[in-house]
């Protein structure tokens, strides 16, 4: 299969986003070489596999403040593949590069040189600005984490008109999924939510749930994919559920 580019997006926080990301990457190293990408300013993703963190000059705050090459700024991961750091600098990027056509075909120009055949898996910030903007016309999929909630539902929606807004830019429709997370089997709303998801995005919804796992929570503050912290939990399970699913539908 050749390489591919998924981003991992949403515009609401606490849905599972760099979760999501960081366990796709550790199933997809099962089939292919890894590039992880961090636009987070927040650097979650980065702070799992680094406590000390990076300063600006090494993330990838440098590729677009810089024009850095992203092959530069890559730091192996252990177990997944290697991974572009992210800094807090990356909310300066907004105002720096503005919103035109070269500002937002950076990251798509950058992964042309660097990835090297490698599926790259991208971790965007939570909010729809120029990183993300990036993220999506560099992407191949988009995969959208949303929380089994009705204000996640609302968040969906509005995600689901931006992105056609953009095809007429774009000249293609982006693939995406979206993946509930923090399913909570024992509560009515969650199945409520995943009825009214399937009837807003039909087969565009994965038939996977995240549900709710300590575990889960547990893994980042360990440095590990969910994978190698607990393999035998239930979400891992669900990770592993995810990428079949994806993979036997053609997805990824």
């Amino acid at each position: 299969m050749p390489a591919m580019r998924i981003a991992v997006f949403n515009q609401k926080g606490g849905v599972g986003k760099t979760t999501t990301a960081l366990n796709l990457a550790a199933t997809l190293t099962r089939r292919d070489s890894i590039l992880l990408v961090d636009l987070d300013p927040q650097a979650h993703l980065t702070s799992i596999h680094t406590s000390s963190g990076v300063d600006a000059k090494s993330s990838s705050f440098a590729f677009f403040a810089a024009n850095k090459p992203l092959a530069e700024l890559e730091q192996p991961w252990h177990g997944i593949g290697q991974l572009i750091p992210a800094h807090g600098e990356l909310i300066k990027v907004d105002s720096m590069l503005g919103k035109g056509p070269n500002a937002l075909n950076r990251l798509r120009q950058g992964l042309d040189v660097a990835e090297a055949g490698r599926t790259v898996v991208i971790d965007c910030c939570p909010f729809l600005g120029v990183l993300s903007l990036n993220a999506v016309f560099a992407c191949d999929r988009l995969l959208v984490p949303l929380s089994s909630d009705f204000m996640s539902m609302r968040g969906a929606v509005q995600i689901e008109r931006t992105l056609k807004a953009l095809e007429p830019v774009l000249k293609r429709r982006v693939e995406r999924r979206y993946l509930l997370t923090r399913f909570d089997r024992r509560r009515k709303m969650s199945y409520e939510v995943q009825k009214q998801m399937l009837e807003s995005f039909g087969a565009d919804l994965c038939v996977t749930t995240i549900i709710e796992n300590v575990s889960l929570a547990e893994a980042p503050a360990h440095g590990r994919d969910i994978f190698a912290y607990a393999p035998q939990s239930r979400g891992a399970q669900d990770y592993l559920a995810l990428f079949d699913e994806l993979s036997t539908t053609g997805f990824i």
